[in-house]
């Protein structure tokens, strides 16, 4: 699932205000304060479902592999 900002323009600007505000941008911290600050101005997101997708099938024909019994015999 992916969540995406109704209001483009309004999270366009507050995505440029976090990279003003913080040194480094993208960060933990600037996303973080990005959502917070976007959603405090009014903003909402919508949650779009990824379609599934089929898995794929090894292309590698590998035969399992077997442990040989050891030759050595117990003794009584």
């Amino acid at each position: 699932m992916v969540n995406v900002p109704v209001d483009e323009e309004l999270y366009e600007r507050v995505k440029r205000a976090a990279e003003r505000k913080f040194p480094v941008y993208p960060s933990a911290y600037a996303n973080a304060w990005l959502v917070r600050e976007y959603i405090k101005r009014g903003g909402k997101y919508k949650v779009l479902k990824k379609k599934p997708t089929a898995k794929k099938k090894s292309t590698t024909n590998k035969k399992p592999t077997t442990r040989k019994k050891s030759a050595t015999k117990k003794k009584k």
